[in-house]
């Protein structure tokens, strides 16, 4: 059983402390006491809106979408220039390309070197702002301009290696990055903003990405693959079912995806995000923790999506924070130490797990 009491307290205390850290540009902060995550991420910030405006603060999820928006639009030239460019012309630097994280004021921060060309933000932030319009019936004109621009860049470069969720790997295409191009297109086509080029542009990049996932992004048996050509799984594979819908989660595929990550990466509760991980040692996420409960959500699993809730719980601390990670079983228990040394404990609040503690508890009708 489920303590539906405590849930809606850590539930309410989420929604509090995102809304405390919100910046006035309405930027989320990943991490507000941890050094290098005092930035925005659209990947992280996009799942953040997501669970305020499912959580009760759709205002503060409006000012986020706001400032990407901005943030967008003040580059647009910049976009342009990238989409324009010819196919036979070399490939852009990746400090060409749009930025995975910025300053909460807009600005860009190449000063430490980080691993900062990411395409699933962008594609993650269509499918959060769409789900927002959706829910709370916001004019979706406002965004048009900043909309069609992402579609235009992902749909040119929805095929060129990147670093993954984990800022890690950037010689891959990696499948995770597809799905959420693909759901973000998805997204901006349900708007209704796209011009008919736009929308024949966003069509055509969707096609392709399957494409490009059915030829060489699956292992034997149909699941997902890390990257195109991989031989592995990652935790990251799942937002691919939910909420991205590359795969639907009860079709053979989903469910063979969804049972190599439970093989390979769950042991009881809580996800791992890939068997070589070493990042503080390699724990288990409270944010795979949530995408796995809303998989299980999808498909029938309700017991089992509520235990994940649970655990997710059972990872804050007296003051209702969440961790980025649980360090308790590591997969690399010999590497724990020199992420410390160089950055300090895990990162606590990561706003990112408060999001996705609201997203699954509004999934599972328990945090009301």
């Amino acid at each position: 059983m489920i303590d539906s009491s405590r849930m809606r307290d850590l539930a309410a205390r989420a929604v509090e402390l995102i809304a405390r850290h919100q910046h006035p540009s309405g930027a989320y902060p990943a991490a507000p006491s941890y050094p290098v995550y005092r930035y925005s991420w659209f990947r992280d910030g996009a799942f953040i809106a997501e669970g305020a405006s499912r959580g009760g603060d759709p205002g503060g999820a409006a000012r986020f979408h706001d400032w990407c928006a901005g943030v967008l639009l003040a580059r647009a030239d910049r976009v342009s220039a990238l989409v324009s460019r010819p196919r036979t012309a070399p490939a852009p630097r990746h400090d060409e390309f749009l930025p995975t994280r910025y300053t909460l004021d807009g600005r860009e921060d190449h000063t430490d070197g980080w691993w900062n060309f990411q395409l699933d933000g962008y594609g993650t932030w269509l499918w959060a702002l769409s789900e927002h319009v959706r829910r709370h019936g916001a004019d979706p004109s406002r965004y048009a301009e900043a909309v069609a621009l992402v579609v235009r860049y992902l749909a040119r470069f929805h095929d060129t290696p990147c670093y993954d969720w984990w800022e890690e790997h950037p010689d891959q295409v990696h499948v995770a990055t597809l799905g959420a191009i693909f759901g973000g297109l998805g997204g901006a086509l349900s708007l209704g903003v796209l011009s008919p080029e736009d929308e024949e542009t966003a069509l055509a990049a969707r096609r392709s990405v399957r494409a490009l996932v059915d030829a060489r992004g699956r292992l034997p048996g149909g699941s997902l693959a890390k990257w195109l050509g991989s031989g592995s799984v990652d935790g990251s594979l799942l937002a691919c079912l939910v909420p991205f819908g590359l795969d639907e989660p009860g079709s053979e595929a989903g469910l063979a995806t969804v049972a190599a990550v439970e093989r390979d990466l769950v042991r009881g509760h809580g996800v791992h995000r890939y068997r070589e991980d070493t990042f503080y040692g390699g724990g288990r996420w409270p944010v795979l923790a949530a995408l796995l409960g809303w998989v299980h959500a999808r498909t029938g699993r309700q017991a089992d999506a509520l235990a994940q809730l649970a655990w997710i719980a059972s990872t804050a601390d007296a003051a209702g924070e969440l961790p980025e990670q649980v360090g308790d079983p590591l997969l690399r228990p010999d590497r724990r130490d020199e992420w410390v040394r160089r950055w300090g404990e895990v990162a606590r609040p990561l706003l990112w797990s408060h999001g996705m503690f609201l997203i699954l508890a509004d999934e599972l009708g328990v945090a009301r």
